[in-house]
């Protein structure tokens, strides 16, 4: 198993553990936050290391956006459980992100590739930048004021760039190969 690989499993099993330093209080959400963050950059330097040193392998390919996308789900259900975000935002952006991952899935079986879109990267950068925020708000009321306004402008992109994503593959859902 190549180093790229081993850093995705290391994501995975690092989320179970910032999901346990969540509980543990105040000190915990610091602890959990430097976690999210750590696990944040491994999915930047794996995929760094795999291109640099062209290892990108079906398993890497296939397991890396479950990684990103269990460890950006757990933040948004803990958040929303703590009471910080409200839980039909979740559920908004999970939805968005599975309706998506299906437009790519149909894209793929017509021989067709959706790239991320200018909002789409948006909304994802934005996304990530107010999870961490929010994650270390106990340390200063005002991170998690500019953690909130940056999630909602998060939120905001991501129905735009759903709708976008939806109106653009239309086609994909047509009944001809």
């Amino acid at each position: 198993m190549n180093l790229p690989n081993r850093i995705t499993i290391f994501r995975l099993f690092l989320i179970p553990v910032f999901v346990v330093f969540f509980f543990v209080g105040e000190f915990g959400y610091l602890i959990s936050g430097i976690i999210f963050i750590l696990a944040s950059f491994t999915d930047f330097l794996d995929g760094y290391l795999a291109r640099k040193y062209n290892e990108i392998t079906n398993f890497g390919s296939f397991l890396d956006p479950i990684a990103d996308k269990v460890l950006v789900f757990s933040a948004l259900i803990l958040l929303a459980e703590s009471g910080i975000i409200p839980s039909w935002s979740v559920i908004l952006i999970i939805g968005r992100e599975t309706l998506i991952n299906g437009f790519r899935l149909i894209a793929i079986e017509k021989g067709m590739v959706i790239s991320a879109s200018y909002l789409g990267k948006f909304k994802t950068v934005s996304q990530m930048i107010s999870l961490v925020l929010l994650l270390l708000s106990p340390a200063s009321y005002i991170l998690l004021i500019l953690g909130l306004i940056i999630y909602w402008l998060a939120v905001v992109a991501t129905i735009i760039s759903g709708i976008e994503y939806i109106y653009q593959g239309r086609d994909l859902l047509s009944e001809k190969p």
